[in-house]
């Protein structure tokens, strides 16, 4: 008799509170490729004997479940409630309207002539407003991102024949594997590379997931003649400070040392031969760029038109910051600082890293709040 009241006691309970199911996420205004936290939390009275949700796919986004699903009690409104949490992080891939949903768990429950019963619950769909990835670039979103760059040896200082193995590994918190950039390319005319099989490895945590990729490359230089690896960059959207920020694969000097030792001289020269030997380095450059320009160096034109670039007052991308400054178009203007400020770089002009500070906060800060498109404009093309 006792048991009988208890469960009449139970089935009176969850009638009186329906089960329910809600998808809660946070308030926030995610840029394309951004990790938002979605949970999916049910509060049930019935019994429950099977269960299953599937988290719904689809073409606007991406997804992954970064925790255990929780199956808990808890106290609301003075009953015991079965709670049901699932946690999953997801991705827009394109910036406008996000919708997430519906979510139907699908349970067994006990109840009914036949002891059990199949009890669906739905959750509404929910809606984001996704905002642009404020840079021409795959978007990449983290709330830090590291490079690690490890060399067997010193670069420039090589052994005759020895290899150098480089390794780099790329952390990133709160991103997806796909979302990483591809190996960049090693390769030089003067450099025998061969690049190991790229390993991509992602841990969830509850607090999203931590992606590393790593790259592995094996590196000797043909002749003993010193050159130069480039540098690489990787920009990405720092999620925490609300900000475009660039990552460095550093460049590297290459060379064996039995090169360097066997031009010989000494260690040091007197200051009147240091003065001649700028002078002669002056007109050498001089004439390298009188013959460039007639054509007799044309591996050097590049370098020729580079160094006109950087001294000709005709700058078109400032042209475009100031014009998308004038149409009030805060999106429009952080693309053309990008372009603007990916110039400078590829001339070797002088950048802070800091230039549109102020335009990302009054695109993607937490606060909002208004700004002047001019004065953004000013601070990204003042001279440095």
């Amino acid at each position: 008799m006792v048991i009988r009241l208890a469960i009449l006691f139970l089935l009176l309970a969850g009638a009186a509170r329906a089960e329910t199911l809600r998808i809660l996420v946070p308030d926030v205004a995610p840029v394309a490729g951004e990790m938002v936290m979605v949970t999916v939390r049910g509060e049930y009275t019935s019994f429950i004997t099977l269960e299953k949700l599937t988290f719904p796919s689809s073409d606007a986004y991406d997804w992954i479940q970064v925790a255990r699903d929780q199956w808990r009690e808890e106290r609301i409104d003075g009953r015991t409630v079965r709670v049901f949490e699932r946690r999953v992080a997801v991705y827009p891939r394109r910036a406008g309207a996000l919708t997430i949903g519906p979510v139907v768990h699908e349970l067994t429950v006990m109840g009914g002539p036949k002891g059990r019963e199949p009890r669906p619950v739905t959750a509404e769909a929910v809606t984001l407003t996704v905002a642009p990835f404020p840079a021409e670039h795959p978007p990449l979103a983290a709330r830090n991102l590291t490079v690690e760059d490890s060399l067997s040896a010193l670069p420039g200082e090589l052994r005759d024949g020895e290899t150098l193995v480089r390794r780099v590994v790329i952390r990133a918190e709160g991103a997806l594997p796909q979302q990483l950039p591809p190996r960049p390319s090693m390769r030089e005319p003067w450099l025998i590379t061969f690049a190991a099989p790229e390993i991509r490895e992602t841990r969830p945590t509850p607090d999203g997931p931590v992606t590393t990729v790593t790259w592995e490359w094996n590196l000797r230089p043909r002749t003993g003649e010193p050159g130069v690896l480039p540098a690489v960059e990787i920009p990405w959207f720092d999620t925490v400070a609300r900000q475009m920020r660039r990552a460095e694969i550093p460049a590297i000097p290459f060379g064996y040392v039995s090169f360097g030792e066997n031009l010989g001289g000494a260690d040091s020269l007197p200051d009147s031969q240091v003065r001649a030997a700028t002078i002669a380095v002056g007109l050498g450059l001089l004439v390298g760029v009188a013959g460039a320009a007639t054509g007799r160096t044309r591996r050097r034109w590049g370098d020729v038109v580079r160094a006109l670039r950087r001294l000709s007052p005709v700058d078109p991308t400032r042209w475009a910051v100031r014009r998308a400054a004038r149409s009030g178009d805060l999106v429009a203007l952080r693309r053309a600082a990008e372009r603007h400020l990916r110039r400078r770089r590829d001339l070797g002009l002088p950048t802070t890293g800091r230039e549109t500070a102020a335009l990302d906060a009054a695109l993607f800060g937490r606060t909002g709040g208004t700004a002047d498109p001019a004065a953004l404009a000013a601070a990204i093309l003042r001279r440095r």
